[in-house]
């Protein structure tokens, strides 16, 4: 056992070792064995879209390598640590999540794992309150980059995003997008209700993909998998087969048919520009009658109210059968501005209770909000 107070009369056993910080102790036991095991790290973060890319990339790579990747969430100071110390000589390639909410996260958890290769999804209004602003996301997302330059290593990049581009200066880089010509290159071909996409290595035969998770959004994490695949020689066919065969978890791009209802949920996470595509997405879907229940997006501090307000323009813009807003931030934004059929919610206990009362049936439900706000309570109400 490890302990930062070994001043206590319990902890005098020889066995326990006496650090002046555990959480130091635990991070720079994971550096010292990372750099024993010695194998290739590839570093994912990003505003949204990094944990499905970190998924959807360990899914490509285990299809010729045994892989060590972060499970669920444990992306913040302690998680990982704990998953770089799961790494065993049998394991090949390592893919480590990163997640950020205030400046420096990223260059401490990128002294953790040592990446040789990086993945910046995208950098959008997130945790603001945390951040203070957009420069601020872009810096610390950036600290990746800044590692990964200082290190001469590689990153993947969706060259379609100029934040991105510009960040990268300086940096070898293998690109994917949905425009131009690159080395790869993708284009939807459906979303209603799952995605299907073709793609291309540059010069080579088009790929059509088949996948079981809704959102348009999803196709930049698909084309980074692909990317990731094909720069560790993956077979282009077996990456399709990844792909096609990976099944969304944890409330992230979701599609459940329910007794009553057909649900889009979207409800582990929210911030403005994963509010955006989900609505954005959904407004493509063909239903006869749709509904939203969404939910406050946190940590926007003094920007919280100006991208509430944003969304709830946005929606109007739209017709539902139902409109239901969860949380102080919503319900502020929503006064004078609500539309017919629109609800609004102090919690989720309310909604809860409403829904148990109206027993909506027969509707398509996106369902999107920050995951503290646990709209995932009312999945089986509905």
């Amino acid at each position: 056992a490890v302990t930062d107070e070994p001043q206590r009369p319990e902890f005098s056993d020889s066995r326990i070792l006496g650090v002046p910080d555990c959480l130091q102790a635990l991070q720079k036991m994971a550096l010292l064995h990372r750099r024993t095991i010695g194998l290739p790290v590839i570093g994912i973060t990003g505003t949204n879209g990094k944990t499905t890319t970190k998924e959807l990339v360990a899914a490509v790579l285990s299809e010729s390598y045994r892989v060590l990747y972060t499970q669920g969430n444990l992306n913040n100071p302690i998680g990982v640590p704990l998953t770089v110390l799961q790494l065993k000589k049998e394991h090949r390639l390592a893919v480590i999540e990163m997640g950020a909410s205030h400046p420096g996260d990223i260059r401490e958890l990128v002294n953790v794992c040592d990446p040789d290769f990086g993945i910046i999804t995208n950098v959008g209004m997130a945790h603001l309150q945390g951040f203070g602003s957009f420069d601020g996301v872009k810096k610390t997302k950036g600290e990746l980059y800044d590692y990964i330059r200082a290190k001469d290593g590689l990153i993947f990049i969706n060259r379609d995003n100029p934040h991105l581009m510009e960040m990268a200066a300086g940096l070898r880089c293998v690109n994917y997008g949905q425009t131009g010509n690159g080395y790869i290159n993708g284009r939807i071909e459906g979303c209603n209700p799952m995605l299907s996409f073709s793609w291309n290595r540059e010069g080579g035969p088009v790929h059509s993909v088949q996948m079981k998770m809704t959102g348009s959004y999803n196709l930049d994490n698909a084309l980074a998998a692909i990317a990731v695949g094909c720069h560790f020689n993956v077979p282009e066919e077996r990456i399709c087969k990844a792909l096609s065969g990976y099944t969304p978890s944890n409330n992230r791009s979701q599609i459940t048919r329910t007794e009553r209802n057909r649900l889009v949920i979207d409800a582990y996470n929210a911030n403005p520009t994963s509010m955006s595509a989900a609505i954005d997405n959904f407004t493509l879907m063909t239903a006869e009658k749709k509904a939203l229940i969404l939910g406050d997006m946190r940590e926007l501090g003094e920007y919280s109210q100006d991208e509430h307000k944003r969304i709830i323009s946005r929606i109007k813009a739209d017709s539902y059968t139902f409109v239901a807003l969860v949380g102080e931030e919503f319900a502020k934004a929503a006064e004078g501005n609500a539309a017919d059929g629109w609800h609004c919610f102090e919690d989720v206990s309310k909604l809860e209770e409403w829904l148990t009362q109206n027993n909506p049936s027969g509707l398509t439900i996106l369902v999107k909000g920050s995951n503290s706000i646990g709209l995932t309570r009312i999945i089986d109400v509905l």
